[in-house]
């Protein structure tokens, strides 16, 4: 297996010191540009900020203060950016030709809007990664065998042991089910859904005290194009185009030109990706389930791919914290998404890249660690997608098209004692980008008495859910350790919690059943649609948001962590769009 090793990119030296690209991109071939992205982003990154260190300190010294000094133990995650990229393919013909449409097409927005230019570089070298990365999955022999060594590390031992799925298993996720509904409104239509709505709470949620204004209509309108052309084919894309061109003429921002840019590399992706999935339904090539994505091109091809749905103020784009929030919002993706991924074909899917299972777990593990860090009321700066950890498993529990329900049920509930999953410590994993970033695992704090709104959600479940309710009502213990009390509102979240969290148990403590777990999942984005509008209340949004958050990432049994794996078979190259 193609291992990462490491890079010499000092992330302590001044930026005029540091390593700038040997060729200009348009000649570099795919590793070349992978190694040349990471030197873009070792140039541009800017270190944690001091507020975010200070409360990263407060939050540390007010969990101690709830538990007895424990050793714990410590696993630590390499950062990606020090990791030198493996050697693709270079593209064929077809890819070329993609590249040579992508490069005509940023050249014209780069002339009109230069301050976009290091945008620019990033897309067209995540390009030319991801062109090198197909054709390297359709003609190299994957390794499967070194990918799946044995680790006696707690996370491996916990790692889950998935079952065997088809794409029929997936038929609720496609696009054309329920809850999507299309709303006409006077000038185009647009789907109504939880689905639609998530990228639009992130922002109003940042943007609650300082009301930046983040971001336009016509901006979402970009973002609407680009996502859903293929799903809702009555989407007038000459008349969308005109209305954006514009406003972007009236209305002018430099997130305005970088949602462009990011508009053009879902494009080429999903080019791309058509491409290759034609080829392999076609027998031209036998594409693996598995791609050749190591940790440090698997990361640094999330870059884009993120920021084409949060986007930051300009003045936060390059801050280390923010870059590990777009990474990491992207492994809950993959943990949910993994076992239809593997069947459909996605490429950018960490679960399924060329890296050792212990990597695989670390990032899982992180992506957690950083879910419960959202919990921390001093995780809640103001810096810009200090949400977005918390407000992505939410949005994924209530879509009802991310398989956290379906496949995070399991047949029997594991044991909550001495699981590393609930000791695994909340932690801003800052680093997983730049230096690195150390997991701990230790006993969990907890609190000794329920805040009143907390106290009755316990109250309901122990009449309505009397053999759920010592589960329940311990997460709720440990969610206010880490939240305070809590302040939301009761009877939505109650009635989102029972259709969902405790459905799942309830799922989990009966025999097993698919038709049990697609009910749980096919009701999530149900009551996801009824209730969604509640994370929108400027009194109890944040609160909802933040306990969702916990039951859905971080609570015994952790369905989030069970959806991840998959157990391999054949390729389909079927969409199943989520």
């Amino acid at each position: 297996m193609s291992q990462d090793v490491r890079l010499d990119l000092p992330f302590d030296t001044p930026v005029s010191d540091r390593p700038e690209y040997l060729k200009p991109s348009a000649q570099l071939g795919p590793a070349e540009a992978a190694n040349a992205l990471a030197r873009l982003f070792v140039k541009h990154i800017k270190r944690r900020t001091e507020e975010h260190r200070i409360s990263q300190d407060a939050a540390q010294q007010r969990l101690d203060e709830l538990i007895s000094p424990h050793p714990g133990a410590t696993l630590h995650v390499e950062g990606a950016l020090q990791l030198v990229s493996p050697a693709f393919l270079p593209p064929d013909e077809e890819g070329h030709a993609r590249l040579r449409r992508l490069d005509a097409s940023l050249r014209m927005i780069e002339e009109a809007f230069p301050e976009v230019g290091t945008d620019i570089e990033v897309c067209r070298l995540s390009c030319m990664m991801l062109e090198g990365a197909w054709r390297s999955r359709a003609l190299t022999p994957p390794r499967e065998d070194e990918q799946t060594a044995d680790c006696a590390c707690s996370l491996c031992r916990a790692l889950p042991t998935a079952p065997a799925r088809t794409l029929d298993d997936y038929r609720w996720r496609q696009s054309a089910g329920r809850p999507l509904t299309v709303k006409t409104w006077p000038y185009r239509d647009e789907l109504d859904s939880v689905l639609t709505g998530g990228w639009s709470v992130v922002r109003q949620m940042n943007d609650l005290e300082r009301d930046l204004g983040y971001r336009h209509r016509f901006e979402d309108d970009i973002l609407l194009f680009h996502e859903y052309k293929r799903v809702i084919d009555t989407i007038d894309t000459t008349h969308l185009t005109q209305l954006v061109e514009g406003r972007l003429a009236e209305s002018f921002s430099i997130n305005t030109a970088r949602a462009l840019v990011c508009g053009l590399y879902a494009a080429h992706k999903r080019s791309a990706d058509e491409y290759w999935l034609q080829q392999h339904t076609a027998g031209n090539v036998v594409l693996p389930q598995t791609n050749p994505l190591t940790q440090s091109t698997y990361s640094l091809l999330q870059m884009m791919d993120c920021l084409f749905w949060h986007v930051s103020p300009d003045s936060e784009l390059w801050q280390e914290e923010h870059l590990a929030s777009l990474l990491l919002c992207r492994v809950v993706d993959d943990m949910t998404d993994v076992r239809v991924d593997a069947l459909t074909g996605e490429i950018s899917n960490f679960w399924l890249a060329d890296m050792p299972a212990h990597t695989k777990a670390l990032y899982a593990a992180s992506a957690i660690a950083l879910i419960k860090y959202g919990c921390l009321p001093e995780a809640r700066s103001s810096m810009w997608n200090t949400w977005l950890m918390p407000s992505t498993i939410v949005w994924m529990g209530l879509t009802g098209r991310h398989a956290l329900w379906f496949d995070g049920i399991t047949q029997g509930l594991p044991s909550a004692e001495e699981c590393p999953l609930c000791d695994l410590q909340p932690n801003a994993c800052t680093g997983i980008l730049t230096d690195g970033t150390t997991l701990t695992i230790a006993p969990r704090p907890t609190v000794s008495a329920l805040s009143p709104r907390t106290a009755e959600l316990s109250a309901r479940c122990r009449v309505q859910f009397p053999e759920t309710w010592p589960l329940f009502d311990a997460e709720l213990h440990a969610f206010e350790a880490l939240h305070g009390p809590w302040h939301g509102d009761t009877d939505s979240m109650w009635e989102v919690l029972r259709r969902t969290y405790i459905a799942a148990v309830e799922a989990s403590r009966a025999a097993a059943s698919k038709d049990r777990a697609r009910e749980v999942q096919e009701d999530s984005g149900v009551v996801g649609a009824e209730f969604f509008h509640a994370l929108y209340d400027p009194q109890t949004g944040r609160e909802d948001t933040a306990i969702l958050a916990y039951m859905f990432g971080c609570a015994h049994p952790h369905f989030l962590w069970n959806a991840a794996g998959h157990r391999p078979s054949d390729l389909r190259g079927d969409w199943l769009d989520g």
